[in-house]
């Protein structure tokens, strides 16, 4: 990639930016899941219009992590859109089980789990619409690109039909275009001859503006189908600054997918009106039933 050309890209675009994002006013400021309820009346995981509201303006799906119950009613055309996720450390066959059984229960519209549970997932969804989802070189896209391209394609061989990887985040701040660029074209080049889609996480957080525009422009040299902000393992997650920047690079080509630390109503509409197709919400799954979730997570 030709170094002028590809500043002069940056420079364009950051001004570009700068010049029509307005950063949205919350009230009560961030929500933070460890904190009590500010009252602000925008939150998914207090309220569910809000929800609602987040898909009427456009998301085509939300993450949201283990824990249905059984208040409420769920709203069918909500739990659609949905990425049911589970993807902590301690996560045991018997939480992906029941991870699987919300999925077909509430037609969710996939389950995104760690590679070990690929297989397991796969055989509980057989023949069910809800697809499988996971995740490569996680959380900390540091593994060697040989190492991504096999746990791709055993992931594909246990039934894997998205793939979710952490581009070599060191090696983008270091400079090492080409390597990035290899890195990610090795995964996509697999997964594609199976029609397997691929999302690049960017971990928005650790980059600079600059380095955000880089990242984009190389994923979408190595074809990539979408351009993801965060882990929501790292310091922070999507912000609807650094959304509109990523839309503004790869333009209708790819998808954006927002994800990590959207905790409010606003912020999320705010990511969609900058760009994202997707939305990651922090909240539970509770959101769908209404009830009021007892733990929350960043991812």
């Amino acid at each position: 990639m030709d170094r002028e050309y590809l500043e002069r890209i940056i420079e364009e675009l950051l001004l570009e930016v700068k010049k029509t994002y307005q950063p949205p006013e919350i009230p009560g400021g961030v929500c933070d899941p460890r904190e009590p309820c500010a009252g602000c009346g925008y939150c998914v995981v207090h309220k569910k219009e809000a929800v609602k509201n987040i898909i009427s303006n456009g998301a085509e799906r939300i993450s949201a992590t283990l824990g249905v119950t059984e208040q409420g009613e769920i709203d069918t055309n909500i739990a659609k859109l949905i990425d049911h996720t589970l993807l902590k450390p301690e996560a045991t066959p018997k939480d992906i089980e029941k991870l699987c059984l919300e999925a077909i229960q509430y037609q969710f519209a996939s389950v995104c789990v760690n590679p070990c549970y690929v297989k397991l997932a796969s055989e509980i969804l057989k023949g069910r619409k809800v697809k499988v989802c996971t995740v490569i070189g996680f959380p900390l896209g540091a593994n060697r690109t040989e190492t991504k391209v096999f746990e791709t394609e055993k992931a594909i061989d246990d039934g894997a039909q998205e793939v979710d990887m952490v581009m070599n985040i060191g090696m983008l701040k270091g400079g090492y275009y080409e390597y990035v660029e290899q890195d990610i074209r090795a995964v996509v080049n697999v997964a594609h001859k199976r029609d397997v889609l691929v999302k690049v996480i960017l971990e928005t957080a650790l980059l600079t503006d600059e380095e955000k525009v880089k990242a984009c422009l190389l994923a979408k040299r190595a074809n990539a189908d979408f351009v993801k902000t965060s882990t929501g393992f790292s310091k922070g997650g999507a912000t609807a600054g650094d959304v509109a920047l990523m839309r503004r690079v790869v333009g209708t080509a790819m998808g954006v997918k927002a994800s990590g630390g959207i905790r409010s109503y606003e912020e999320a509409l705010q990511m969609i009106k900058s760009g994202a197709d997707r939305i990651g919400a922090s909240a539970s799954v509770k959101i769908v039933t209404g009830a009021k979730p007892e733990t929350s997570t960043i991812y």
